[in-house]
């Protein structure tokens, strides 16, 4: 019998919001992209840069068959299309036209390199635990979320500190007042908690950081924790306000005894890595010396 033939090429194009930059860049990379017979769309931040494409909305780049998706930006573009994509399983190449870039590792410089290793197969997938939250309220689930850095609860007022009851497998820890807590996961080790005195992860390790905000006790420290433990944050702020905010980038305010409910998710984050190791990374962004 004949062999069946592959499915076409296909990648989507997600890019950061008014970088200037992106003018000069997408035209280049579209025809890189067609040169090597790759069907492509395009998000609607991209689309204001090119045209003749087809553009969809990010939150339903998913539903595509696609090989991989291209981000164009920071972190912060890469996590909000990590979060739509994760669950199909796409992978993301992370190019890096922001000033940090845990993520997006691929300098533009390093750009077409790049796209010739991943057509090539010449890559390997760095699989990245994310982190799903509940928002329950009243013995209500009113909102689900997932995150690939961080879950975190936060003081709106000023003046106040949050008081904040911390459980892990239905086993009380402590009462926290504090500037707020975060939730992290090993990627997100880098991101606030690290700002905040976290420890650093390395991706690989099964765990979450459980990291408080400037608290009034010298004696609370980040907890690390198995990532199959279950976390709740029950809110304790009576007239006060409090905020939950899903990797920086989603959020809602909180009431009063609401439970902020985390576990890990059955969903990963698969980016594509060409050369760099973690610690490679580390180096490069932290400063840190070199041998």
């Amino acid at each position: 019998m004949p062999s069946t033939p592959a499915h076409p090429k296909s990648v989507a194009i997600v890019s950061k919001p008014s970088k200037a930059e992106l003018a000069g860049i997408l035209p280049h990379v579209l025809e890189w992209l067609d040169q090597h017979e790759y069907s492509v769309i395009v998000d609607r931040e991209t689309a204001s840069y090119v045209g003749g494409r087809q553009v969809v909305d990010r939150e339903s780049i998913s539903y595509h068959r696609l090989d991989y998706v291209i981000v164009l930006g920071g972190d912060g573009t890469l996590l909000s299309a990590a979060r739509v994509v994760a669950k199909a399983g796409i992978p993301i190449l992370g190019v890096n036209l922001g000033s940090l870039g845990f993520l997006t590792e691929v300098p533009v410089a390093e750009l077409y390199p790049s796209l010739q290793a991943v057509h090539e197969n010449q890559y390997h997938i760095d699989p990245r635990a994310l982190i799903h939250c509940d928002l329950v309220r009243e013995g209500k689930t009113i909102g689900s979320y997932e995150a690939l850095n961080d879950v975190i609860v936060n003081k709106v007022s000023i003046a106040r500190l949050a008081s904040l009851d911390l459980y892990i497998d239905n086993l009380f820890v402590s009462n926290y007042k504090a500037d707020g807590m975060i939730i992290a996961t090993p990627t997100g080790s880098t991101a606030y908690s690290l700002a905040a005195g976290g420890p650093i992860l390395m991706p690989s390790v099964e765990a979450f950081v459980v990291n408080p905000v400037s608290p009034h006790s010298l004696t609370h420290r980040a907890l690390v924790v198995h990532d199959k433990s279950e976390i709740v944050i029950v809110v304790n702020m009576e007239q006060e306000r409090a905020f939950l905010s899903i990797d920086g980038q989603v959020g809602m305010p909180l009431q009063d005894e609401d439970r902020v409910v985390c576990r890990k998710s059955e969903h990963h984050v698969k980016l594509l890595r060409i050369s760099k190791t973690f610690f490679d990374v580390l180096r490069t962004k932290l400063k840190w010396g070199q041998r």
